[in-house]
């Protein structure tokens, strides 16, 4: 099936605005990653969409935001010794991580709505654009909804509600990404569904998975425990994965479990990555160069994850790891929308 293959000067502006998005939220990921291996996300305990842009302004501000933050178990019973000074450090990452998410909600709703009256949005843009933009404002209450858990009976947010958090992030970017390439790259030819096509969009789905589980690695600090590589505590497969009762909790908070299925979940998607490009090579196919940068960054971030566990996850590794993971999403992504777009007659994967 054959389509337009020319941007049109309305859809170059519109596909910059978008790339511009999915940069920013590229960002965000990165800040929040930063949050969170600072321990810095429970330092703001109210949730104020409007007022909470402006930061403490005066000392006694600071001692009033300094008060509620003792009040949480986390200072109570983790940072009883913080001074003024260490509070603001942790306040200053989480505060930056809500105001980035502001600035990403505005750098989006007004374009949109310039774009919008100005007659740049093609008509069956406009409901995509538009569900994006109330998928942000879920992201910002999910942001809250994970903080919440951790201001009562833990010291720290709920893994859970982190994955769902990040995930929710990534579906966001996925989506913004997408119809950026739709707009910035039209497609001359849409592909009939086909094997690889199907297994490209099954490997979207692996790299999200291996993410959601890296972010349970991340909330349960399941990362510093096990530092040992290729063995895990000594050995292959380490005893005391299903220690757990009831069983299924082990797949959610046993660190051992945990790390292991973020090990596993690794290898796996390596696996297929090298099956799908050597497939694309073999066959001699239009997109072996997109899987060919696919594998690289697979590889790579395998390597970076690698580094990170052995060096028990040291900040600025830990957020470079989190960072890769959105990359390697982004070129599965960009891998599946040429897949999509590329005449191609071979049925394999």
């Amino acid at each position: 099936m054959y389509s337009k293959n020319y941007v049109t000067r309305e859809d170059r502006h519109v596909g910059i605005w978008l790339l511009s998005v999915a940069a920013l939220i590229i960002l965000m990921v990165l800040v929040g990653g930063l949050t969170r291996l600072t321990d810095s996300g429970l330092s703001i305990t109210e949730w104020r969409p409007v007022t909470g842009a402006l930061p403490p302004l005066s000392l006694a501000d600071w001692m009033s935001e300094f008060d509620k933050y003792k009040a949480i178990p986390e200072y109570q019973l983790i940072n009883k010794d913080f001074s003024l000074e260490e509070f603001k450090y942790i306040y200053w990452w989480e505060w930056g991580h809500r105001q980035l998410g502001r600035v990403i909600g505005l750098v989006f709703f007004f374009p949109f709505m310039f774009f919008l009256l100005r007659g740049f949005i093609a008509k069956q843009n406009i409901l995509p654009l538009t569900g994006i933009f109330f998928l942000g404002g879920l992201q910002g209450f999910m942001g809250w909804y994970m903080v919440q858990s951790g201001l009562t009976d833990r010291v720290d947010v709920s893994q859970y509600r982190l994955a769902m958090h990040l995930g929710l992030a990534l579906i966001i970017f996925c989506l913004v990404f997408w119809q950026a390439l739709r707009l910035l790259q039209p497609a001359q030819f849409i592909a009939r569904t086909s094997k690889q096509i199907y297994f490209g969009y099954f490997l979207i789905f692996m790299v999200f998975m291996q993410s959601l589980l890296g972010a349970l690695v991340a909330g349960l600090n399941a990362g510093k425990t096990y530092t040992d590589w290729p063995y895990m505590d000594g050995d292959l497969i380490p005893s005391g994965l299903v220690e757990m009762q009831p069983t299924m909790n082990n797949f959610f908070e046993n660190h051992l479990t945990v790390q292991f299925d973020h090990r596993i979940g690794a290898y796996l998607l390596l696996i297929l990555v090298i099956l799908h490009f050597w497939s694309q090579f073999k066959h001699n196919a239009p997109t072996r160069l997109t899987a060919g940068l696919l594998l690289l960054g697979v590889v790579g971030q395998a390597v970076l994850g690698i580094i990170t566990l052995m060096q028990a996850v040291p900040v600025h590794l830990g957020a470079l790891h989190q960072l890769g993971a959105v990359f390697v999403l982004a070129l599965t992504v960009f891998h599946v929308y040429k897949l999509r777009h590329t005449p191609n007659s071979y049925q394999t994967v």
